[in-house]
């Protein structure tokens, strides 16, 4: 208690003495043993955070464990954004915080890109589809898997040979009802203090959380984030922001209330968990909400656009990808769809699902939230990636953007700081379930022509429920001053019916026919896919190309002025930044639902993607449906897909002709190392 009430007493003290607290309170403190340890989600509704974090003798004052953790995470914060600016590392879901997907490499550019060759590969011996991309972290690489979310630390060194591998044994009932495929989207990695080792952070769609040795494998804390009994999964990636891993949450289909909970990185113990819906202290909405925009609506909301509980079973729910700002100490994600989806069974703007949302990352507290598409009819799920970018307005003035391609057919961009509308344009031109966005009250003007409601079947709906723009993790190019966007070009009919809620049984009410766009073939379902060239500021494209498919995975920006991602039909492709002109492309063994990325070793710049098709677009490939209605829509509009593709799961690695530790040694992992003399 004197110790806590001498540190509260002075700022000028503390931060004099920051340098010298940083050790001291590190042993103060005790974050948990190697031993496992696990928390069931009702222990930690009980309140054993702070047992499992800190002895009886230090809970002295809320501002002593604030101060706390700011002295010890922001350590944690700064070594990973260290590691982030290295080439030769790729630390987290954007290769930085402000998830950008842009390499500041300039080894691979135009000139030489179609030199690439395959370097070396890595099969992970399952099926499904492998979203996410690879972690790089000081010479080795942690790859991740599709269900049973098994995990590989591969040397960089000898990429032949696995490090370690961990395999978790799940509950197999998370299969049934895990909404599209068995997906996961990557791992998280945080770098250790000392006496805590470097751990990998691994979700598992059975709704657990575990952290691994990043050196050695062995599980290090497991908890229950999710109960698959009433269908809550996990497939997002973990989130690393200083001492805190933020965990997501699946399961809108099957009527999940939606949440974030961060976890302390070091024990597991839960530190908050805040949800999209309900009363205001449990979605963190405290007097300073939306101050700046006050007309996107404050308090009460969460409850009083709903009829009666239906909060309770409302969606909203994240399993997309997180953004953060170190300087404002912000957490950006977005919401998800209602549920049901069926409009009719729940009158109201239904906040918050459908949310970009800004959250203080030490309480969870909910700074700003912009719903963009208040009473969702068409599943227009507002889980995408954001992307930061500081960049001048059309008055020229310089502002904290974040970017986010959304679901429903527009590409918004807000201040950062306040939640401030910048721009809200048309993903492209054929959207037509909006005239436009009305930029003094950010509410989107719908067009009713195009409007679903029961006893009625809605055609020709532009965007379908898969978007415009769905889970792929675009890439921002800072010189460019634009953003490379893998988006899809597929509408749909929508025909709504009624159903009882059952707690883990599919809670949708509508069935979907899609199809190609207007500038697909929708005679021979082709064109179902665009990749563009954004500049958001502006509003206009550099360029545009079609794709057979749906350019699911996303893509990545490097300074050596070309751009890559993968396709859905199995090509790993290159075009010309500035023209969007197509430079290489590979075949891979399956489609890619993953994005690339990039990392050097030893000199030479590699560049990496993973291949196993699957996910939304790859459901009735990967469970031979042939229903076109099936997997909510999907079915049908990808029929042509198992023409292209078939199932697969792996990673290739490219690099100019070729070089790889092998190329350069040959005897590299041979057995025995030398040949016998006779």
């Amino acid at each position: 208690m004197q110790l806590a009430r001498k540190f509260a007493a002075s700022s000028s003290i503390l931060k004099k003495a920051a340098v010298s607290l940083r050790s001291r309170l590190l042993r103060a403190i005790l974050f948990g043993t190697p031993k496992q340890s696990a928390f069931s989600w009702e222990r930690k509704r009980e309140g054993l955070l702070m047992k499992a974090h800190l002895k009886s003798g230090l809970l002295a004052s809320a501002s002593f464990a604030a101060l706390v953790g700011f002295v010890v995470g922001a350590s944690a914060n700064d070594k990973l954004i260290e590691l982030s600016k290295s080439n030769e590392n790729w630390v987290m879901t954007g290769r930085t915080y402000g998830s950008d997907n842009y390499s500041p490499m300039t080894q691979i550019n135009k000139d030489n890109v179609k030199d690439l060759r395959v370097a070396w590969s890595f099969s992970t011996g399952l099926l499904h589809g492998h979203e996410g991309t690879p972690r790089v972290v000081n010479g080795v690489m942690y790859i991740n898997t599709s269900f049973p979310n098994n995990v590989f630390a591969l040397d960089l060194e000898n990429p032949g040979k696995i490090k370690w591998q961990y395999k978790p044994k799940q509950d197999p009932a998370a299969r049934s009802v895990a909404c599209c495929d068995l997906v996961n989207r990557g791992l998280a990695y945080w770098p250790g203090d000392g006496k805590t080792p470097p751990l990998i952070i691994n979700n598992q769609l059975d709704g657990h959380v575990v952290a691994l040795n990043a050196e050695t494998g062995e599980e290090y804390w497991k908890v229950e984030n999710s109960d698959i009994k009433v269908g809550s999964t996990l497939t997002i990636a973990p989130f690393v922001v200083k001492d805190l891993v933020i965990i997501g949450s699946s399961g809108a289909e099957l009527g999940v209330r939606g949440y974030a909970t961060a976890y302390n990185v070091k024990t597991g113990a839960q530190v908050w968990r805040k949800y999209a819906t309900g009363p205001d202290e449990e979605i963190g909405i405290g007097d300073d909400f939306n101050k700046a925009n006050p007309h996107y609506g404050q308090k009460g909301l969460g409850t009083a656009t709903w009829e009666g509980d239906a909060w309770k079973i409302g969606g909203g729910t994240n399993w997309g990808w997180y953004a953060y700002d170190p300087d404002l100490n912000l957490i950006y994600y977005g919401s998800g769809n209602p549920s049901p989806w069926n409009e009719t069974m729940r009158p109201g703007d239904n906040k918050w699902t459908m949310t970009m949302m800004a959250r203080d990352a030490d309480t969870g507290e909910l700074k700003w939230g912009y719903q963009k598409t208040p009473h969702d009819e068409w599943d227009y799920a507002g889980v995408n990636v954001m992307m930061l970018s500081d960049q001048k307005d059309k008055s020229g003035k310089l502002r904290k953007l974040v970017t986010h391609p959304d679901r429903n057919g527009i590409i918004y961009t807000l201040d950062r700081t306040d939640g401030s509308l910048v721009s809200a344009d048309k993903i492209d031109d054929t959207v037509n379930v909006w005239t436009h966005v009305d930029l003094k009250t950010g509410i989107p003007v719908r067009d009713p022509e195009y409007g679903t409601r029961m006893d009625h079947k809605a055609t020709n709906v532009c965007p379908s429920a898969m978007g415009y723009h769905d889970q792929a993790h675009d890439s921002y190019d800072p010189d460019r001053q634009v953003f490379f966007l893998a988006i899809n070009h597929i509408c749909m009919d929508w025909e709504p019916f009624m159903l009882p809620y059952r707690a883990g049984q599919f809670f949708v009410g509508a069935t979907l026919w899609m199809y190609p766009g207007p500038k697909g073939d929708r005679q021979n379902y082709l064109g179902l896919g665009q990749v563009k060239a954004r500049n958001v500021i502006t509003g206009k494209d550099k360029w545009a190309i079609m794709e057979r498919f749906a350019a699911w995975g996303g893509t990545m920006a490097t300074k050596g002025g070309v751009m890559f991602y993968g396709t859905l039909d199995g090509y790993l492709k290159a075009r010309d930044s500035d023209s969007g002109k197509l430079l290489w492309k590979f075949k891979l063994p399956s489609g890619a639902i993953g994005y690339p990325m990039t990392y050097e070793h030893k000199g030479t710049q590699y560049v990496a993607i993973y291949y196993g098709v699957g996910g939304w677009p790859g459901v009735g490939l990967v469970f031979d449906l042939n229903d076109p209605t099936a997997g909510l829509g999907a079915v049908g509009a990808f029929k042509n897909l198992q023409n292209w593709t078939q199932m697969g799961g792996g990673m290739l690695v490219f690099s100019l002709d070729g070089k790889s530790p092998y190329s350069e040694n040959v005897n590299l992992d041979e057995y025995p190392p030398e040949m016998p003399k006779l």
